[in-house]
């Protein structure tokens, strides 16, 4: 045991290395981890701040918008033609550049989404009479046609049979 302890002291030189390992970890989590995000978060504050009207922009949300007036500590947006919505600027996550013709590519895309739900489309509208019917004597009748007549005979027999054999309360 004694022994142990001579052992221990006498290796003393892995003491600085150990030294310089526990100051070299948190300069290397500065350069790393700290450093780039508060310089993320400053970019995304001036560019929070900077925000004029008629930019578009991104919010946080995923929503699309144009910028309608700043106060503050809030933005009015126009979302919708005649929709303004107000944000606090924290929820502005990009401004968007103009170059981007993103009308003409949801205008596409909404042709192309409406010729594809014209082929699977199902009318529930009122006006017109519904080709499905959903009332029970329809679905009995559906029944009746799909099992064979005999098997339909036989079965509502033992069902009044059945429920006559059942002792009343």
């Amino acid at each position: 045991m004694g022994s142990d302890m001579i052992l221990a002291a006498s290796s003393g030189g892995s003491g600085g290395f150990n030294l310089l390992l526990l100051l070299a970890v948190p300069v290397v989590f500065y350069f790393l981890l700290i450093r780039p995000q508060s310089k993320r978060r400053k970019e995304q504050m001036q560019m929070q701040s900077a925000t004029e009207p008629g930019a578009r922009v991104l919010t946080t949300s995923g929503i699309r918008a144009t910028v309608v007036s700043v106060d503050d500590d809030g933005l009015l947006l126009e979302i919708a033609p005649g929709v303004e919505v107000h944000f606090v600027k924290q929820a502005v996550m990009q401004v968007l550049k103009d170059d981007e013709p993103e009308e003409l590519d949801d205008e596409a895309d909404d042709d192309e989404l409406e010729a594809d739900e014209d082929a699977e489309r199902v009318d529930l509208s009122k006006d017109e009479p519904s080709e499905v019917d959903l009332s029970k004597d329809a679905a009995r009748v559906e029944e009746a046609d799909l099992d064979d007549e005999d098997e339909a005979e036989e079965s509502k027999p033992k069902a009044k049979a059945q429920a006559g054999e059942k002792p009343s309360a």
